[in-house]
């Protein structure tokens, strides 16, 4: 991973889950890592923990990415060690509700939107022209196996995975004379807080998702992320889709019992 000592790695949503397994990954790989969430508390715990143990500087960022002076500022005031930015996770997305269309509460769709779909775009917007001007760079989303294919209830938040992956497909072509990469990641069933804050907290219910199967962990996907990230420059990897083997499609899944 010697490609990756020295970069400086951004990576939105990395309180936890996977956001926070791929910052730990390239600390470890010896890069310089910069770590934004809602939560500066935490962040900054989480930014502690990681440094002590891989030995690589971390520095956490309050950033709502819905907010898009936040990002600018959160963007324009980092130290001048963490200011040029090499590598972009695009992490931070949520799902909130299991409703129909018909049944569904505007809010919800409201948030889901700003967070997965223009908070993405807030983010790549302010950081990929330093990364033309400097050659180099590698735009990272963490997108989903909601994009492929629709699910009963599910329509906005596949509609927004859909578009993290035509955003990243519209970003690459953009970019194609450029020497800036783009990739996507679409997990499938991958066991971190997300269905707790689908369920609004609902314990019982995020619970039952992985009932009778092995998902995925957030290392599993920061391993890929890490790999994504370490090939030779001249190799674009352009999406990567990863499901626990259990899982054939986002609704063909194998339980236990």
């Amino acid at each position: 991973m010697k490609r990756l000592e020295g970069r400086t790695v951004f990576i939105s949503g990395a309180s936890g889950g996977i956001g926070r397994a791929c910052a730990e990954y390239f600390a470890q790989a010896g890069s310089r890592v910069v770590i934004g969430s809602r939560s500066l508390g935490k962040l900054q715990d989480v930014a502690r923990e990681i440094s002590e143990k891989t030995g690589s500087p971390v520095h956490a960022v309050e950033l709502d990415v819905t907010d898009r002076e936040n990002v600018k500022r959160a963007v324009e005031s980092l130290p001048a060690e963490f200011s040029f930015i090499d590598i972009l996770i695009n992490n931070a997305g949520l799902a909130l509700g299991l409703e129909k269309v018909q049944d569904g509460h505007i809010d919800d769709w409201d948030t889901m939107i700003d967070t997965n779909v223009k908070g993405l775009l807030y983010l790549t917007r302010m950081i990929v022209p330093g990364m033309i001007e400097r050659g180099y760079g590698h735009v990272i989303n963490i997108g989903s196996t909601a994009a492929i294919h629709a699910y009963p209830n599910g329509a906005v938040y596949c509609a927004t995975k859909a578009a993290v992956k035509f955003i990243s497909d519209g970003l690459r072509m953009d970019v194609v004379d450029k020497p800036v990469r783009v990739t996507n990641i679409q997990p499938g069933m991958t066991e971190t807080n997300f269905s707790t804050v689908r369920f609004k907290g609902d314990e019982g219910k995020a619970s039952k998702v992985y009932d009778g199967l092995k998902p995925l962990s957030p290392d599993d996907i920061a391993d890929i992320v890490l790999y994504t990230a370490s090939v030779p420059e001249h190799v674009q990897i352009h999406e990567v889709t990863v499901t626990p083997t259990c899982q054939a499609t986002g609704r063909v899944i194998h339980r236990e019992g």
